[in-house]
């Protein structure tokens, strides 16, 4: 384990104690207070990303009045973004917002009692034990984690703190599929047997930034502090900006997409993993210097741990290089599908009466009906462009983060998808079967632990 490594899970360990509050200058007495109904919730950005301009921000923007959420201060490396973040905020709010040039100068400040996390991928898990440390509740985009070292380490430092955590996995403030949950689990749709989740584009400049790779200088940032725990690399503005296409800063397709789909798997079956994984791919278009594949396809077994008879079969799929961006989540049954494209129920596929007679057996056909039926309307978000599902899931956290009950999407559920896109990330790097030891929580790839 290299030095920088030792020292954050160090600190991890330390938060739950409060010696790593204390060694940044805090006391216990600085956040003994507990906000009232009516005091102004001050949130920090941490990364002023594409991402939050996007879309946090506007989903933010829908209920930060009528849940008295003020911002105060936004947190980025880069010099040129912090300034583009501060005055796109201090416009658009009314009033100044603070620049700060790392975590640390954000919360030694002690202004925020919450922030909203979004920077690179690797570096999720570890700013959320940034946030918790500092007893600031945080929204923290997915995925989680990339390793189960940081997954563990995050976890375990949420879970020692009292803090209001909402993992990014917005699919589960939205009412079709909180429709679909309930029609699983209550039993009606029958045993799950096969899942099939596709995500696929056609576009060589996702992930790419190419004018800003141009504008980013070494000097103007942190490179050291970026890397946070990861192997130390020559500077590279490419591996910065467009961490999505580079292992171990991102594992691209599986972290990016895959982990929105597989966590409404394990939120439908209530199962916390896979047994195993096996993947394939390659770089078979986009041959401009990235190390995460172009085209993937990884295969997931779940079922209980003690019972291989039992279980059903998940396939995700996604190709950079043909598509136009339609996510599909559907789930199968012996008497039908559950389709996330169309939001219907439906016996297509299911047993039907001529099939089932000459084998001693009863026709098994679901009712067709739409989940979108009892589905309730989110807020209106015309006026500020941000999407439904972000928009009901930034609401959540905000709720919770007044009445202190715990979100749609909360750390344990980061945990979870963040297993499953670490053993297909293991073996798709490795070329071998991953599994999951549930004793020691580390993903396994070919007898050993899998790490870079």
């Amino acid at each position: 384990m290299s030095d920088s490594r030792r020292n954050f899970i160090k600190k991890a360990a330390l938060a739950s104690t409060g010696t790593y509050l204390a060694s940044m200058g805090f006391s216990a007495k600085s956040y003994g207070n507990i906000l009232g109904a009516n005091d102004r919730v001050r949130v920090g950005i941490v990364g002023f990303s594409d991402r939050f301009r996007g879309s946090l921000f506007p989903s933010f923007m829908n209920h930060y009045k009528k849940l008295n959420f003020d911002i105060t201060g936004v947190s980025d490396l880069w010099n040129y973004r912090r300034d583009q973040g501060t005055s796109f905020l201090s416009e658009k709010l009314g009033h100044p917002v603070k620049g700060f040039r790392n975590n640390e100068e954000l919360y030694a400040a002690k202004d925020v009692d919450a922030v909203i996390i979004s920077t690179a991928d690797f570096q999720h898990a570890l700013c959320a034990i940034e946030a918790v440390s500092a007893q600031c509740d945080a929204y923290v985009e997915k995925p989680f984690a990339e390793t189960m070292e940081d997954n563990r380490a995050a976890l375990k430092a949420i879970k020692a703190s009292k803090q209001i955590i909402q993992i990014g996995s917005q699919r589960r403030s939205g009412a079709n599929y909180m429709a679909a949950e309930e029609f699983i689990k209550s039993g009606k749709f029958g045993d799950i047997n096969m899942v099939e989740l596709t995500w696929n584009v056609n576009q060589p400049g996702r992930w790419r930034r190419p004018e800003l790779v141009a504008r980013l200088k070494k000097e103007d940032t942190d490179w050291k502090r970026f890397l946070m725990n990861r192997p130390y690399e020559d500077w590279d503005p490419r591996k910065y900006l467009e961490y999505r296409l580079f292992w171990p800063y991102s594992s691209g397709a599986f972290g990016q997409w895959m982990s929105h789909q597989i966590d409404t798997v394990h939120w439908f079956s209530g199962l916390k993993h896979p047994r195993s994984v096996t993947a394939n791919g390659g770089i078979y278009q986009w041959k401009d210097g990235r190390r995460n594949w172009d085209t993937t396809t990884a295969v997931f077994d779940y079922g209980p741990e003690n019972d291989a008879s039992k279980g059903f079969q998940v396939v995700f799929m996604s190709r950079m290089t043909n598509g136009d961006e339609r996510p599909a989540e559907v789930y199968y049954s012996n008497g039908g599908e559950l389709n996330l494209i169309t939001n219907k129920v439906s016996p297509r596929g299911g047993l039907e009466e001529k099939f089932a007679k000459p084998m001693g057996m009863k026709a098994n056909l679901l009712p067709e009906f739409s989940l979108t039926e009892k589905a309730e309307k989110v807020e209106a978000s015309a006026n500020t462009g941000a999407d439904p599902l972000t928009s009901s899931h930034m609401l959540n956290w905000m709720e919770c983060v007044r009445s202190r009950k715990q979100t749609h999407a909360p750390a344990e559920a980061g945990y979870m998808h963040s297993i499953a896109n670490i053993m297909a990330t293991a073996a798709a790097r490795t070329g071998m079967k991953a599994t999951f030891d549930e004793r020691t929580q580390e993903v396994m790839a070919g007898g050993k632990i899998f790490k870079y």
